[in-house]
């Protein structure tokens, strides 16, 4: 049987919610679990998610609660949680990859800024590609 579609403003205030504040987002998912894969257009084609709002703002504890509980992992999350292996693999399979946007139009490599220290060796890694596809 077909559900119904979530309503958009608890969706908007859950990806509001996941820029930064956790216990909110813990409530919101609680009360409606099928937030958990939901994302909205803040028009021009600026798709979100939670797990994407965590990403480019940093949120490492945000991120890491909303896959441990069944969020699709993406690129931008991996560069944000200094997953090295996912983003060399992705990287490898899809070379255009390097220069996809998130949300708001943020690049990978400032997502791979915002997750500070454990994301570095990503840093280093997608910056060198960046720069040698420069020189070429």
């Amino acid at each position: 049987m077909k559900k119904e579609p979530l309503n958009q403003d608890s969706v908007r205030e859950f990806i509001v919610a996941a820029h930064g504040n956790f216990d909110e987002v813990k409530k919101l998912l609680a009360a409606e679990p099928a937030l958990l894969h939901s994302s909205i257009n803040w028009g021009g084609d600026d798709w979100e998610s939670a797990l994407g709002a965590a990403a480019h703002t940093g949120r490492r504890d945000i991120a890491q609660f909303l896959l441990d509980r069944g969020a699709r992992m993406d690129i931008f999350a991996a560069a944000m949680l200094g997953e090295l292996p996912i983003i060399q693999a992705m990287l490898s399979a899809c070379p255009s990859l390097l220069h996809a946007k998130g949300a708001h139009g943020i690049p990978l490599l400032r997502h791979a800024e915002m997750g500070g220290e454990p994301a570095f060796p990503v840093y280093e890694y997608i910056d060198k590609l960046l720069s040698e596809e420069a020189v070429l």
